[in-house]
């Protein structure tokens, strides 16, 4: 069974930071692309950061490039997102992904509240 499990979310003031986590389990993560993706309220899904398989390879929005960092650790098959100097418009639902081989999944996501 697939699972892809968030955590690390929560309220925190402007200018704060929070690292999000995913445990993924059931497919072979190693060999998967892994994406953070935020839906904001009333707004689409939208890609916040990537991280290659071997993690070499890293892309992010514009909107939170020198702010929020991407890594893995395939050892543990998680993924982060370290997200520094949050803004009251970082605010949303993040969600993990993963593009396999085979398939892509989706975790349950986890709320992030930016706000004073």
């Amino acid at each position: 069974q697939v699972q892809l499990v968030e955590s690390g979310g929560g309220l925190v003031q402007p200018g704060g930071s929070l690292r999000l986590s995913c445990v993924a389990s059931g497919f072979t993560f190693k060999n998967s692309l892994m994406t953070w993706y935020c839906q904001a309220p009333g707004k689409e899904r939208e890609l916040v950061a990537s991280i290659s398989s071997a993690g070499g390879n890293t892309d992010y929005a514009d909107s939170v490039k020198g702010r929020f960092t991407i890594s893995r650790d395939n050892a543990k098959n998680t993924v982060y997102l370290q997200m520094n100097s949050l803004k009251p418009e970082d605010t949303g639902v993040y969600y993990c992904h993963a593009v396999s081989r085979y398939d892509n999944y989706w975790g349950q996501g986890t709320q992030v509240t930016v706000s004073s």
